[in-house]
């Protein structure tokens, strides 16, 4: 899975500022432009989580070019995966249609008018869906909506304190997430892993250096008897 690490870490183009590089025309422009932006195989971490459960439904939020998506329902899932970019939903559905499975891709923004089905998820998965606070809150707070009782919220995401000891991902100090936000956002959810990870990224100068993420992993109790 190195070369999907090194992906993740390099599909971010430095820019002036945060809401310059993550408007709706941006992110257009690189999926169309730069090809499978992070690659096709999915997030290690979400490999290793997601390998061996049984099939669920599940909820792609920030989906992208669907390799998470796609790699879910090949293993048997039925996925719905949702993003703000028409051309990376195009290219998503082609990439289930490479896979010859059948994912749900909807263009719709996760923090704008989109509301999700409440309770209609057993896994809901955000990856690298790096938000500013307040559209943080809004989309974490979406997520726990979606997620039925017993289900689970599962999250990658850059970490904070990546700009500094780490490599590659936004370079914005407001759309990366520590622990504490992240409690904060899924205090209603019991929280069984919140921990930085790192992973091993090769630069364009052949040293490997690590990247340092955050992964939450966080259950809605069940509904009570009676």
């Amino acid at each position: 899975m190195q070369p999907a690490g090194h992906t993740e870490a390099s599909g971010h183009t430095p820019t002036g500022s945060y809401h310059e590089s993550g408007t709706l025309e941006a992110w257009n422009e690189r999926y169309a432009t730069r090809g499978m932006v992070w690659g096709t195989d999915p997030n290690r971490f979400l490999a290793e989580y997601a390998t061996g459960l049984t099939p669920r439904r599940i909820l792609d939020l920030g989906c992208g070019q669907g390799r998470n998506a796609v790699w879910l329902a090949t293993r048997g899932h039925r996925v719905t995966g949702i993003d703000l970019s028409p051309v990376a939903i195009e290219q998503a559905c082609r990439l289930a249609a490479d896979h010859a499975v059948e994912v749900i891709f909807e263009v719709a923004d996760v923090v704008g008018g989109w509301t999700p089905p409440q309770g209609a998820f057993d896994l809901v998965v955000l990856s690298y869906l790096q938000l500013p606070p307040h559209d943080r809150r809004v989309a974490h707070a979406k997520a726990t909506n979606a997620v039925a009782p017993g289900g689970t919220v599962w999250l990658i995401a850059h970490h904070s304190d990546n700009i500094a000891d780490g490599v590659g991902g936004p370079q914005f100090p407001e759309v990366l997430f520590d622990e504490q936000a992240l409690a904060t956002d899924f205090g209603d959810l019991e929280i069984l892993k919140n921990e930085k990870v790192f992973r091993d990224v090769e630069g364009e100068d052949g040293l490997v250096r690590a990247a340092h993420d955050i992964l939450l992993v966080a259950a809605k109790p069940s509904k009570p008897d009676g």
